[in-house]
């Protein structure tokens, strides 16, 4: 699926919609330049299921932030500080993969760790400032 978002907004609502289509076990990897949209497409997607208008940061110093749903457990990770791949084990990787929802940003830093099936989400940011969001 291929989707323009115009503004933040339109990111957020795109997020929102997709969030309703998974379920324990799926694991999105984000892929995008810095500044592209990731957190704010992991911040609509967590608020849409959280119900709740809460904080949701970046996790580049932390590298991993969880949040409760009624759903199902949302880990959102970003491995941009990761310097090898085994480091995500310190993380409970494995067991995020198979008790909630994972949302990871920069899944190429987990090399042959991401698993094959899992849904990619590309955010490509256009000449004009606009998105384009293609999830596959």
């Amino acid at each position: 699926m291929k989707y323009i978002a115009e503004t933040e907004k339109d990111t957020v609502e795109i997020a929102t919609q997709f969030a309703k289509t998974l379920k324990v076990g799926d694991i999105v990897a984000l892929y995008g330049t810095l500044g592209a949209g990731k957190t704010a497409f992991c911040r609509g997607f967590i608020q849409s299921l959280t119900g709740m208008d809460i904080e949701v940061p970046s996790p580049t110093f932390t590298l991993l932030q969880t949040y409760d749903t009624n759903m199902y457990p949302i880990y959102h990770f970003d491995m941009y500080r990761l310097k090898q791949p085994d480091e995500a084990y310190e993380l409970g990787i494995e067991d995020a993969f198979t008790e909630g929802v994972s949302l990871i940003e920069w899944p190429e830093k987990l090399g042959h760790l991401l698993p094959k099936k899992h849904i990619r989400v590309t955010i490509t940011i256009l000449p004009d400032e606009k998105r384009e969001i293609i999830i596959d």
